[in-house]
């Protein structure tokens, strides 16, 4: 971890908040993890040792995978704590990082923050983890959006090292700043981005769940058979390189045309090229083979470049397990 630490509250004890749990504490900070529902002292008890179970296991299995030693389960666990509604005044007071994780409903968002702006400290800042929502949105159900932001994690939020941070106009750019250097310290690789519906990841991810689903459904491979080639095809290599660095690598003519042809072969106006390929393809910026694409290449060294990410391809096979020697 990198800075000192914080104490960091969740509000809300479900699969979010238990993730977010996970992964500050497994950094080294104390977590208040706040039941948001209102419970007799039983059923709050049963709901804690739960939530307080369901870590540990995920983090029991994640040492018994070799990811760490399990002698340091109990002193990740010590640095959690779950409190019951009525207790989350005093929760709260000296936590600068507030996450709101609760069900994705318009009601229960904005009893959520409307909870965190009475009983917060007048500086913390506040993050909703909605799938959902838009932080535009979000903003004006708080009394304070210029301390408000999105960070939305992608499940596991324990394991996946990305969250994608979505600032509304209104957020203080120090609030934004704040918040990116807590998620790196806790060895998460956070992007920004508009409040835009769908966010990066869950936008581009339908648009493929779908085509796999047609592709299916059209009875153009079987299930198994499109999942094979995504992991070996598709995966393999966006596991390397980014998919707009891909369209520099191959070269955007080459998207460009594929695109023109799908769309005469298929009829369906979803393969066309967005604007900016056409414009690229008129420029001259179609990637390394210019110089220029939606990176700029000047200066750069493209064979340590290219020897870079071929190491990278051949490691991928390698935990693959396809790596072969020459027949000779």
């Amino acid at each position: 971890m990198t800075g000192a630490p914080a104490r960091i509250a969740c509000i809300g004890a479900g699969r979010m908040g238990r993730g977010m749990a996970h992964a500050f504490a497994y950094a080294g900070h104390d977590v208040v993890l706040v039941d948001a529902k209102p419970r007799d002292a039983a059923a709050h008890a049963a709901l804690a040792a739960e939530a307080l179970g369901e870590i540990r296991a995920s983090l029991g299995q994640l040492a018994g995978l070799g990811a760490f030693e399990a002698a340091a389960i109990e002193p990740i666990m010590a640095r959690i704590r779950v409190v019951a509604l009525d207790d989350a005044a005093a929760a709260l007071a000296d936590c600068p990082f507030v996450f709101e994780g609760v069900p994705e409903t318009r009601e229960a968002k904005a009893s959520a923050l409307a909870l965190i702006d009475a009983i917060a400290r007048p500086d913390a800042i506040v993050a909703s983890t909605t799938s959902t929502f838009l932080s535009t949105d979000l903003a004006g159900l708080t009394a304070h959006p210029e301390r408000f932001l999105n960070a939305h994690w992608l499940n596991p939020a324990y394991l996946v090292p990305l969250v994608e941070v979505s600032p509304s106009p209104a957020t203080d750019p120090a609030v934004t700043a704040a918040m990116l250097r807590l998620l790196e310290g806790a060895g998460k690789m956070p992007v920004v981005c508009a409040a835009s519906p769908g966010y990066i990841v869950p936008r581009i991810q339908a648009l493929a769940m779908n085509e796999a689903a047609r592709l299916v459904e059209e009875g153009v491979a079987t299930a198994e058979d499109v999942d094979k080639a995504v992991l070996y095809g598709f995966g393999f290599r966006f596991a390397v390189l980014g998919l707009i660095e891909f369209i520099d690598w191959g070269g955007g003519d080459i998207l460009y045309y594929a695109s023109r042809y799908m769309r005469q072969a298929t009829g369906e106006e979803r393969f066309a090229a967005p604007a900016v390929i056409e414009r690229n393809m008129a420029e001259g910026r179609i990637g390394l083979k210019t110089g220029r694409g939606f990176y700029d290449y000047a200066g750069r060294d493209l064979d340590a470049y290219r020897r870079e990410r071929l190491g990278a391809f051949l490691a991928m096979l390698g935990h693959l397990g396809l790596t072969r020697p020459p027949v000779l």
